[in-house]
């Protein structure tokens, strides 16, 4: 075990060393918070899928492979779905806007009436998103060190509070890629083919487990359809999607990116069901299924691969952590803090934050870019103080996780894509679905359950109506703010100056063609 030992520790001093380093590229809040927007499609493309592609998607994919087979790999399809259809749809009208979080993008559309409500729900998601990965530390830490659930709920949420405080999102950026690399080399390259050849191959699996583990449809109709509401439409609207949306330096690096860090979604998909599938006939009798992954970590694989393959899976949890963690961040600074402030000075509600961009502060070692750093640094303690005493007091994850995306469908699917497709939406019945989608979806799960499929059948429905119903009974958005929005859209409106600092490793620049980038004026380099 000494050598797997050596390869975990390892991982986490160099996961230490990137936020550090990161640390001293990040000079402006462009820099901390969406990384410049200068990625590329390489970069882009490995940091999305590691951060949508977390310990629900590895040890509960397997899990779900135990427990149904194939068709356990709906859960994560359903995921590579959303990202699919935010990268080839919405993602090139998304990046152009040029703000930090979803509920800048409302401010933008309706006002600032939604915003603060909007805030809030966001809020609550990505704080409960990150719960539930820092959670899965424990199942980690406790095969790899055998450390009780506290200690490696605080070690895990440490290193990963640290170096997303150190360098912001281009710290997690950076760890987010070499966390990508090391989950396929792990999971798809090592974990998948030793699974298949200990169990004896697929037609050994065949024979040994029932029809049903091997019918794309097991887990059910009803669950898929659930997994849809919950999981794609979900990929459209997380602040922590879109906030990596917003680090592409250009419209066809956020497409391009998205569409390949989607489709590895859908191959992801079907390696966990297929390890979990063979942890079925290695080890039928497990009480947990959640534990399938470990359990075949742990006997199924030699010395150092097996450090490596748990080194990928706590690679999964940390990218998705970290992800959430400063989405989290952002969204408590500059959506709820900072109209709290304003509220408190007596400026008007909505003032400038969604439509000024961060052209204003883009490249500058200021005292005020500086003082921004330092805030958005804070909150990142401050939350993720927060997310660590909560995963302590919490212990099911999918619980955690059902109701941070339950809340953020529930609540803001219709506002939000209400506002990018349908002209006549306003302020006040994006207010409306916020609130009556949000309350619905809370007294749902207070009556049918947590884990109910009722929550967001109901919560979505009653968000639609009053969206619709308020919008049309009220005057409709001013002309100008609309034809604001519009030139917003395509692009125009604030942008950000040149960025001085070097290329990064390993991206070259994007060769735009026929105006692919909604904004011509932003020479970013790679």
């Amino acid at each position: 075990m000494a050598v797997d030992y050596a390869v975990i520790v390892t991982y986490l001093v160099g996961m230490l060393a990137t936020g550090w380093w990161g640390m001293r590229r990040a000079r402006s809040k462009s820099d901390f918070l969406v990384a410049g927007r200068r990625l590329g499609p390489t970069m882009y493309a490995g940091t999305i899928a590691a951060i949508v592609l977390g310990g629900a998607s590895t040890i509960g994919g397997v899990g779900l492979g135990y427990q149904y087979g194939l068709s356990g790999a709906w859960l994560v399809f359903t995921i590579g779905f959303g990202l699919l259809a935010l990268s080839i749809f919405f993602s090139a009208r998304i990046s152009r806007l040029r703000v930090y979080t979803v509920s800048q993008m409302l401010d933008l559309r309706y006002g600032g009436s939604s915003a603060m409500v909007s805030g809030v729900v966001m809020w609550a998601y990505t704080l409960m998103l990150s719960v539930t990965s820092t959670i899965a530390y424990a199942t980690i830490f406790d095969v790899i060190f055998d450390l009780d659930r506290v200690p490696a709920i605080i070690l895990g949420g440490a290193v990963v509070v640290c170096y997303s405080a150190l360098g912001g999102m281009w710290s997690i950026t950076l760890t987010d890629m070499a966390q990508f690399v090391i989950q396929t080399v792990g999971v798809l390259m090592l974990l998948l083919p030793i699974a298949v050849y200990k169990a004896g191959g697929f037609a050994e699996m065949n024979a040994e487990l029932p029809d049903g583990y091997f019918s794309p449809m097991s887990i059910g109709a009803q669950t898929v359809f659930t997994y849809v509401l919950i999981y794609s439409f979900g990929m459209l609207i997380g602040q922590d999607i879109w906030q990596r949306v917003f680090t592409a330096r250009s419209d066809r690096t956020a497409r391009v990116g998205g569409t390949v860090a989607g489709t590895y979604c859908l191959v992801y998909a079907i390696a966990g069901a297929v390890i979990g599938t063979a942890a079925k006939v290695l080890h039928p009798g497990l009480a947990n299924a959640d534990n399938a992954f470990a359990v075949i970590v742990d006997e199924s694989l030699p010395v150092g691969v097996k450090g490596l393959v748990l080194a990928a899976a706590l690679a999964a949890v940390m990218s998705t952590s970290s992800g959430a963690l400063i989405a989290c961040a952002t969204v408590a600074n500059n959506d709820i803090w900072a109209r709290i402030r304003r509220r408190a000075r007596g400026g008007a509600e909505g003032s400038g934050d969604g439509g000024t961009g961060d052209g204003e502060d883009g490249g500058t070692e200021d005292g005020a870019a500086r003082d921004e750093i330092r805030d958005n640094r804070a909150f990142i303690l401050l939350m993720g103080t927060a997310v660590i005493v909560i995963s302590i007091v919490i212990d099911d994850v999918v619980e955690a996780l059902t109701v941070a995306y339950n809340l953020l469908v529930g609540g803001l699917l219709v506002p939000v894509l209400g506002g990018l497709l349908w002209r006549r939406g306003t302020a006040y019945g994006a207010l409306a679905a916020a609130g009556v989608g949000g309350a619905v979806v809370l007294a749902t799960m207070a009556w049918k359950g947590v884990l109910a499929n009722e929550p967001i059948y109901y919560g979505l429905l009653a968000s639609l109506a009053a969206y619709v119903a308020v919008s049309l009974a009220g005057k409709a958005t001013d002309p100008e703010r609309l034809a604001a929005w519009r030139d917003r859209l395509a692009g125009g409106g604030s942008a950000d100056p040149p960025a001085p600092d070097p290329p990064v490793p390993g991206e070259t620049a994007d060769q735009p063609g026929g105006g692919d980038n909604g904004s011509a004026a932003n020479p970013v380099r790679g």
